[in-house]
C-alpha cells in the first residue's frame, strides 16, 4: 500500500517517527512531495530560531533514507484538480502521481472523500491509518511505537508512557489501543 503524507503529518515529530518506522518495517510505501516538505520547514518556524533548520536536517535525513518517497505531480494534473482550498491541490496531484491508495491528512475538511474517490483515493487521519495498520500488523506497529517511546526518552530524558506519548502526538485512539 502506497501512502502519502500530509505536511501536517510530517511536521508533529513523534507522529511522523511513528508512520516511518511503521513503513521501515514495510507496512506501507511513504510519498511526498519536495513541496509538502517545504510546507513542513516553513512550519517549523513556530518553534523559534533554528526550528526551520531542525527541520530541513530531519527533511535531508528523511530524504536521504527514502529516496523514492519524493515523486513530483504530473504536468498539468494541478490544473484539472478542485479541492475547497487550492493551496491544498498540490497535495493530491502528488498523490495521484505517486499512485497513492491513500492520503494521510489531518485536514479532512480540504480534501472531501468523493473528490479522493474520483482519483482512486481514500482519505485516513493519521491515528486512523495507524490503527488500521495495527489492527493488520498488530506486532509491527507495537514495536515501531516502542521503538519510538524508547527514542523519546532518551531525547527528553524523561520516562514516558506509550498512551501519553501518542495523546501527545494527536494518536490518542492509537495510544489506548497499544495502552
Amino acid at each position: 500500500m502506497k501512502a502519502l503524507l500530509d505536511a501536517c503529518v510530517l511536521y508533529p515529530t513523534v507522529m511522523r517517527e511513528v508512520l516511518i518506522a511503521c513503513a521501515a518495517r514495510g507496512l506501507f510505501t511513504p510519498l511526498w512531495s519536495a513541496r509538502i516538505l517545504e510546507e513542513w520547514a516553513r512550519a517549523a518556524r513556530k518553534l523559534g530560531p533554528g526550528g526551520e533548520a531542525q527541520a530541513r536536517g530531519e527533511i535531508a535525513l528523511l530524504a536521504r533514507d527514502w529516496p523514492a518517497a519524493a515523486v513530483p505531480p504530473s504536468p498539468g494534473t494541478e490544473q484539472r484538480l478542485w479541492l475547497p482550498d487550492p493551496a491544498d491541490v498540490h497535495v493530491l496531484a502528488a498523490a495521484i502521481a505517486g499512485s497513492a491508495d491513500v492520503l494521510v491528512t489531518s485536514n479532512a475538511q480540504d480534501f472531501p472523500r468523493q473528490t479522493l474517490a474520483d482519483e482512486g483515493l481514500q482519505r485516513m487521519d493519521p491515528d486512523q491509518f495507524l490503527r488500521a495498520l495495527h489492527t493488520a500488523h498488530p506486532e509491527a506497529v507495537a514495536e515501531a511505537v516502542e521503538a519510538v517511546r524508547r527514542t523519546a526518552e532518551r531525547l527528553s530524558g524523561q520516562p514516558w508512557e506509550t498512551r501519553a506519548l501518542l495523546k501527545k502526538a494527536r494518536l490518542p485512539r492509537l495510544g489506548k489501543m497499544l495502552g
